[in-house]
């Protein structure tokens, strides 16, 4: 069986003497230039891929022996023709690969496709555009966009919506995820900003509400430590919805003002903190602040900041699985994990815009592999808090006017 290489820019030279002398095999290309419509790296992509289709109908050949009509011969046969991709260095190629079959071992590969399985500098031998598959990435981002951004919840009892950033490179993107009545959970949007820009954070609220989560149903918001975020819940969708400010953050914004030495204590402190009563454990917590105060005044007051909201869920009296889902943005952050999984490759974001396709097409993507929000057999509780705090607001306004 032949060896297979991949050959180098040097090699073209060579080429283009071979093709100068046999110029007829050219002809073909040269009515297809002068008269085609299209870029003339559109009809390079295309006589790259027929050219790897070429070969591999070749390296078959070099297995098979040359195709003849009638019954077939040889262990070694041909089976017709099947899709196959050959990776290039910056896209995959779509080419029409030669099929083989042993009589009796099955499947045979062809050696020239398994060569470019193997080796990623095969777009070498191809003239792709690059800018051609530029286009293509940037509309196809832009359309998955286009339906997040189109997407309605007006059947959607969405009852928890988490809020938090992602950053990629330099550029941040807010997101927006929501958990039904029974559990499920949703890509609501994103956009381009900061969680600590209160315009971005309008701006996505509000688009949440022209798409059908509407102010008049109660509803848990769980967020960052973000100022804006609180801010933006209250204008948009008013000041009778818990929320739950997320305890991880609000134990890397403390730990972060403290010595390396004092850390364990504090972790240690949090741990017992959150497992109490609302009251008691923020008793706990603005006792230790007092004891901060004079050498650590910054963690003082990082621990002090937003302090009752960290106890929200033990206000509702929420199951236990359910309150460890409530108590943080982990499920969201989880979501930015696979994210980040299938963007890791991407070390130049040239603009916020190319942040926001990317991050919306790979949430989405992530979305496919969504499971119910852990507890969500105890969401019941949760509802009827809601629902319960609902009525009563509602009565209240009756009442009054």
């Amino acid at each position: 069986m032949s060896d297979y290489q991949i050959a180098d820019r040097r090699d073209s030279r060579a080429l283009a003497e071979f093709f100068q002398k046999e110029g007829q095999l050219l002809l073909p290309l040269v009515k297809l230039i002068e008269t085609t419509q299209g870029a003339v790296d559109e009809v390079i992509d295309v006589v790259g891929r027929a050219t790897i289709e070429a070969v591999l109908s070749l390296s078959a050949q070099e297995v098979a022996g040359p195709k003849h009509a009638g019954k077939a011969q040889g262990a070694i046969r041909w089976h017709g023709q099947q899709a196959g991709v050959v990776p290039l260095s910056n896209r995959k190629l779509r080419v029409s690969k030669p099929r083989l079959r042993h009589k009796e071992l099955g499947e045979v590969e062809v050696p020239a496709y398994q060569a470019m399985q193997t080796n990623r500098r095969m777009a070498q031998t191809v003239g792709v555009s690059k800018s051609s598959v530029s286009r293509e990435v940037i509309e196809a981002s832009e359309q998955v966009l286009r339906q997040l951004a189109e997407r309605r919840f007006d059947d959607q009892d969405i009852v928890i919506i988490y809020l938090d950033g992602l950053r990629l490179g330099n550029y941040h993107v807010l997101a927006a995820m929501g958990v039904n009545s029974q559990g499920d959970k949703h890509v609501l949007g994103v956009r381009e900003g900061a969680s600590e820009n209160a315009i971005v954070v309008k701006d996505l609220l509000v688009d949440l509400v022209a798409r059908g989560i509407r102010p008049g149903r109660r509803r848990l918001f769980v967020i960052d430590g973000s100022q804006a975020l609180r801010h933006g819940i209250d204008t948009v969708f008013g000041c009778n919805n818990p929320v739950q400010r997320c305890r991880r953050h609000k134990e890397r914004n403390v730990l972060g003002y403290l010595p390396k030495e004092e850390q364990p204590r504090m972790r240690q402190v949090f741990k017992v903190a959150w497992r109490l009563p609302e009251m008691q454990g923020q008793a706990r917590l603005e006792k230790v602040a007092q004891t901060l105060e004079k050498k650590h005044p910054s963690a003082a007051a990082s621990l002090r900041e937003g302090l009752a909201e960290m106890f929200t869920v033990n206000r509702l009296n929420l199951p236990v699985l359910l309150s460890r889902s409530l108590c943080s943005t982990n499920a969201i952050e989880s979501s930015f994990s696979g994210t980040r999984c299938k963007i890791r490759r991407v070390t130049h974001w040239q603009d916020g815009s190319m942040a926001l396709r990317w991050a919306a097409a790979a949430l989405l993507a992530t979305e496919k592999k969504f499971r119910k929000i852990y507890g969500s057999s105890g969401l019941w509780v949760l509802q009827g808090s809601l629902d319960a705090s609902n009525e009563e607001s509602l009565a209240q306004e009756r009442s009054v006017g």
